[in-house]
Parts: C-alpha cells; structure tokens; sequence
C-alpha cells in the first residue's frame, strides 16, 4: 500500500493535470492533496462527494453497479474521480489539453494501490 502523498503525486505526473486531492466519500474533507495554487481543494472536495454520492445512488437505483470512473467535462477543463476503497475518492483536475486517457488509468492504478 502507498502513501497517499506518493499516490497523488504519481497521478499529476500525467500531462495537463493541474492537480489531484483524495477525497473523505462520507464528508468531503480533503484527505490529502497536490494541488495548483489556483485549485480550491477544499471545494473541489466538497463537489467531488456530493457528485460520487448522488451518482452512485442514481446507477444503484437504475439498478446498475457503483460507478468506477466519473468524467465531469466543462469548457475549460474535466473533473475526474475514481473510488478508492469503500470510504475514499481519488480526484483530479485536468486542463483543456490534458490526456484524459492516461489520467483515467493512473486514477484506477492510484486507487488500487490504496486498497
């Protein structure tokens, strides 16, 4: 198991992200971050639950499984976030031009080496 600062710095190695936090799913606090200075953490945390939260009850209600990867794309930029064990999000901002795709296997890569 790594350390969740070892983890989160591995994930913003990707190209275009401009930061990853690790997410308490039960309250939003930040676990631990490596963020831009520009990058609110503690928002970023606090929308990163309520979204993981309301998903996961939306797919379970259509009865579908949890979500294993959640893409939110804005006109700037994506908010990426993955589950990392039964009480964890991992979550990452990426830039306009990041490599989605890398970032997406570096995130499920960060949360099974959490477990």
């Amino acid at each position: 198991m790594s350390s969740p600062g070892a983890v989160l710095d591995q994930v913003c190695k990707v190209r275009g992200l401009r930061g990853a936090v690790l997410v308490s799913a039960a309250d939003g606090l930040v676990v631990a971050e490596s963020l831009m200075d520009d990058v609110d953490g503690r928002a970023l945390a606090a929308l990163a639950a309520s979204l993981a939260s309301r998903l996961t009850r939306a797919v379970l209600a259509a009865g579908r499984s949890n979500p294993a990867f959640v893409q939110l794309a804005a006109e700037r930029g994506s908010v990426l976030a993955t589950p990392a064990g039964d009480d964890l999000i991992i979550v990452a901002v990426a830039g306009p031009d990041a490599n989605i795709g890398l970032a997406r296997l570096e995130l499920l890569a960060a949360a099974r080496s959490l477990h």
